[in-house]
């Protein structure tokens, strides 16, 4: 063994610290848990942090909060794995002053406080934008699907109901069919089905006939009565959505993240339970230029964000949107000219086909709540071409009041098409570095509120994470006690 570093003898007496503050040193990122928390109104946040006068005394929310972050931090969530850490973990015991608070009491905090650990979370962002790390020009926004505590069995839409519906059917059908087949042969040569094989069939005609009736039809109840499209059993909030070729369905939420280019800190985000991103546009945009606190930023989204109604609410609202358009022409699709190929021409209100015919306004409509005006020219019977633009007796285009404004949007993604790789390196990241922190289950609530305060709790770590790799530990502590 002398040529091995040796390790002390568990029977040796040996001199400890003089104090636990001994053990942790500066460049320890619990020292600036301890310092975030500590700087914190935390009644202003909503949390109770006036004990009761009478009862058996509580944990300060101080303590839990700095508990919880601390685990999100180092990929501990599970409240029975906080206990355990807590009468083990040389980091917690300095942290919270050695007390070990039982796992209920750590996930009744959790349950309990959503909306003020949401407001933590938001918190942090503002501390970045007070000190200057949040003064990046750009933002990529992007969403992306986590699962839920719901499996896919228990999981319905109406689809699913009637093609499950469907084999129970022929699984009746097939174990009648055997009864009826049984009793053939009973009539032609006397010979008895076995007593153990008549049970298993009545058993499994039972638990089908129980599936159907109590489970299955009580979906179906319960859709028509609340217009639901899908039922969860187990999260009544989460539902099916679609995800990759590889993956191509998942039970959970679609989280929604802005990013800012710079330092890549998450900026805002929201856990939505809509299985597609376009709803979505302008709500994130919003909320990134509220909490950078700027007067004008440029946001850069992929085609699953167009909409124009959003685009528009975006642009309006002081947001430069960049967001590539997907292609979705019918005419395109099938080699023919497609509306890009026709040139506006604002000044006369009229459009130039690829013949160079104009086609001029002729009147305006109202088509799923929008105002379109409508153009074309009597010239397509007599055109060469007509057969690459149309199968109609004429081509049509229609022009939404507001296509000036996505017709600027392209031009900036034509001029600048750079935008969109760099959305995929900023937005994409985070994502990807708060699932491996998740592990394979993701969420471990349940519902839409305590599903958003764990999504909090993992935005708030990643971006303390990020700040202390900029600035380092002490330069974070000495940011937030200036």
């Amino acid at each position: 063994m002398a040529r091995f570093i040796a390790g002390l003898s568990r029977d040796q007496t040996s001199l400890l610290p003089a104090c636990i503050d001994d053990y942790v040193d500066d460049q320890n990122p619990v020292r600036a848990i301890d310092a975030f928390i500590d700087i914190l109104d935390l009644a202003a946040l909503g949390f109770e942090v006036e004990p009761e006068a009478t009862g058996r005394p509580g944990y300060h929310p101080a303590t839990m909060l700095k508990l919880y972050l601390y685990g999100y931090l180092n990929q501990v969530q599970s409240s029975r794995r906080l206990e355990r850490e807590c009468a083990r973990n040389l980091e917690l015991i300095w942290l919270t002053g050695g007390l070990k608070p039982d796992f209920k009491t750590i996930a009744d905090f959790r349950r309990n406080n959503g909306s003020a650990i949401r407001e933590v979370s938001r918190q942090f962002v503002a501390l970045c934008r007070d000190i200057d790390l949040l003064d990046a020009s750009v933002v990529a926004i992007d969403g992306s699907k986590f699962k839920a505590v719901n499996a896919k069995a228990r999981s319905f839409t109406r689809e699913k109901l009637r093609r499950r519906m469907g084999e129970i059917d022929a699984e009746v059908t097939r174990y009648l069919g055997e009864l009826d087949r049984a009793d053939e042969v009973l009539n032609k040569t006397g010979m008895v089905m076995p007593e153990a094989r008549i049970s298993r069939v009545n058993k499994k005609l039972a638990h089908f006939k129980k599936e159907a009736d109590n489970n299955l039809r009580a979906i179906e109840r319960r859709m028509d009565t609340t217009g639901e499209t899908q039922v969860s059993l187990t999260d009544p909030d989460a539902r099916a959505m679609a995800t990759t070729s590889k993956q191509p369905r998942v039970v959970g939420y679609n989280v929604q993240n802005v990013v800012e280019t710079k330092h890549h800190l998450i900026v805002a985000h929201e856990v939505t339970n809509l299985g597609y991103d376009r709803e979505a546009l302008s709500m994130m945009a919003q909320a990134a230029k509220a909490a950078m606190a700027s007067e004008k930023i440029e946001a850069v989204a992929d085609k699953g964000y167009y909409k124009g109604e959003e685009i528009v609410a975006a642009e309006q609202a002081g947001v430069t949107v960049i967001v590539s358009k997907p292609n979705t022409s019918n005419a395109g699709a099938s080699g023919r000219f497609d509306k890009a190929d026709f040139t506006y021409l604002a000044s006369e209100n009229a459009y130039v086909c690829p013949a160079g015919e104009r086609l001029t306004y002729r009147f305006t409509s109202e088509e799923a709540d929008k105002t379109m005006h409508s153009y074309w020219t009597n010239a397509c019977a007599t055109c060469l071409i007509k057969h690459k633009c149309t199968t109609g007796e004429q081509r049509r285009v229609k022009r939404w009041e507001h296509e000036a404004i996505l017709e600027r949007v392209q031009k900036r993604l034509d001029d600048d098409p750079a935008k969109i790789p760099l959305r995929s390196k900023t937005v994409e990241h985070p994502f990807g570095t708060i699932k491996a922190w998740m592990g394979a289950t993701h969420f471990k609530m349940k519902t839409m509120k305590h599903v958003a305060t764990e999504m909090a709790l993992h935005v708030l770590a990643y971006n303390m994470m990020r700040v202390m790799v900029i600035l380092g530990v002490p330069g974070l502590i000495k940011a937030m006690r200036a």
